[in-house]
């Protein structure tokens, strides 16, 4: 049988001409990475801007690398970021199950009517055979991809290898002209037949392979746009044959989905990052204490901007800014540093009662150093709209304001050795003796440190600091006399004095 002919698709309109459905589709393999929730990103706000639908659907055929424990934290990192989806796994919908894996009856029966079809047909190479075709095609300066060698098989050939015992794939058969799709991102993009052969649908022992089941679930549930990585677009002129073929055998509407492919994000050294970097690991963002809409705010950048002049936004800024033409195809360095930046930002933004309420988790067990009973709510609420124009991530609280629960602060000792320089002893006999004269209120308490200072010739930013590490352990940290303000003269007065006798040789 000829080739289907795969008709060029249409250029990208200036808005879609149908109800916008969209999918993210990613594998339950390890822990959630930056990159999948970038695509995951996009493909919300592109929904969300169109009045569309999200289509979450989990791609679990890979026996061998799927885990229920990835599935689960798929589910919960999706809930965290706020990237809620219309059609899935827990919220059903007309196309259910979203689960690949319970899926396979129905990928059986579309590859048995592509082989009556004749659009597909079972390949008998073996891996050896495959291999070495390809080195002489290298060698030759040819395409090294499949070489049609089983697109027309006698029965006498068929017989034969099975005699041998050889149990076939099941390949489609790809179109001998060029496949022509304008991409979302990237433009107008030509394949050349020779650069995308036929290609294995179905392995030998049954099993659905990615590239079968992915685009029949697209072609069943409507998927009018799939916004997806640039590692896939080599992929996608075999999808858009396998679309026009699953049309003319009945599977889906016959519409073929307009493509958008991502720009890479890289890492470090300019590569592609890697999802075995910790770097790309969402959990890792999620335990240093980074806000959902801050991190979705900086994964909006890779690739996309709201305004040139512009880095901060919210989720609701972006869906209705958001505009696919507009994602930059060249490839996004993710920036730690940046990252951070635009986190804090939002942690300022946040009413000072959500940003306190937001701390919890770091202000309690396993992440807070000092006893349950020791927490004290209107001490931290006291200093809770100080910290929080300093902390870049929430993780940061418990380091800011430890010094108020625990009972003596926690020295490190490179603050302790720069700070207790010679003169340190006197000036901090100086300053609790003022201290003590002084009315407690951070105003006073200033006076009375810049008092002390003046009086060993010591302007108030030398003088405070023994202060701050007597009483708080570091060098740096929250302003200190609101500080000393809240945690009490008893108590700031008696790590004074312990300072001194840690100072005063015995």
């Amino acid at each position: 049988m000829t080739s289907p002919s795969v008709p060029s698709s249409p250029s990208a309109p200036s808005g879609p001409s149908r109800p916008v459905r969209v999918r993210f589709c990613p594998s339950p393999t390890g822990n959630p990475h930056v990159g999948l929730v970038r695509t995951a990103l996009f493909n919300w706000a592109f929904a969300r801007h169109h009045g569309g639908t999200l289509v979450f659907r989990i791609e679990d055929t890979d026996a061998a690398r799927d885990t229920e424990e990835s599935y689960h934290q798929l589910l919960d990192a999706l809930r965290w970021l706020g990237l809620d989806w219309d059609e899935g796994p827990e919220t059903g919908g007309p196309h259910a199950p979203y689960r690949q894996s319970q899926r396979m009856d129905i990928y059986r029966d579309v590859a048995a009517r592509l082989l009556d079809a004749g659009h597909a047909y079972h390949c008998y190479c073996t891996q050896e055979e495959l291999d070495r075709r390809r080195e002489v095609a290298r060698a030759a300066g040819r395409p090294s991809g499949y070489d049609g060698r089983c697109r027309s098989l006698t029965e006498q050939e068929i017989a034969g290898f099975l005699a041998e015992g050889r149990t076939p794939i099941v390949r489609f058969r790809m179109p001998d002209e060029p496949v022509t799709f304008t991409d979302l991102v990237r433009g107008e993009l030509t394949f050349a037949p020779e650069n995308v052969t036929d290609y294995g649908i179905v392995r030998a022992n049954g099993a659905p392979l990615y590239t079968l089941v992915n685009p029949v679930d697209d072609a069943l549930m409507n998927i009018t746009h799939v916004l997806r990585g640039e590692d896939l677009l080599s992929s996608t002129p075999r999808q858009i044959a396998l679309y026009h073929a699953l049309s003319e055998i009945g599977v889906g509407s016959g519409a073929v989905p307009e493509f958008g492919h991502l720009p890479y994000v890289m890492g470090q050294g300019n590569k592609k990052l890697s999802k075995r970097e910790p770097e790309s690991s969402l959990n890792i963002y999620r335990e240093r204490g980074f806000l959902p809409e801050g991190l979705l705010n900086y994964l909006a950048l890779l690739g996309w901007s709201i305004a040139e002049d512009r880095d901060i936004f919210t989720m609701a800024e972006m869906t209705a800014a958001f505009d696919i033409h507009a994602v930059n195809a060249n490839p996004a360095r993710f920036d730690l540093k940046k990252c951070e930046a635009i986190n804090a930002v939002h942690i300022r933004e946040l009413p000072v009662e959500e940003f306190t309420e937001r701390c919890g988790p770091w202000l309690a067990a396993p992440h807070a150093p000092w006893k349950p009973e020791a927490f004290d709510p209107a001490a931290f609420a006291a200093l809770a709209p100080l910290a929080q124009t300093r902390v870049t991530v929430l993780s940061e609280i418990t380091d800011n304001v430890d010094f108020l629960f625990l009972d003596e602060p926690v020295f490190h000792e490179p603050s302790w050795t720069k700070a207790m320089k010679p003169g340190a002893e006197e000036l901090l006999r100086t300053a609790r003796a003022r201290l003590l004269a002084a009315e407690w209120n951070a105003e006073q308490l200033k006076a009375a440190v810049l008092a002390a200072g003046e009086e060993h010739g010591l302007k108030l930013g030398k003088a405070q600091a023994p202060v701050r590490v007597a009483v708080t352990g570091r060098t740096v940290g929250l302003p200190l006399f609101e500080s000393l303000e809240v945690l009490g003269r008893e108590r700031t007065i008696a790590r004074i004095e312990a300072a001194l006798a840690r100072l005063t040789p015995s």
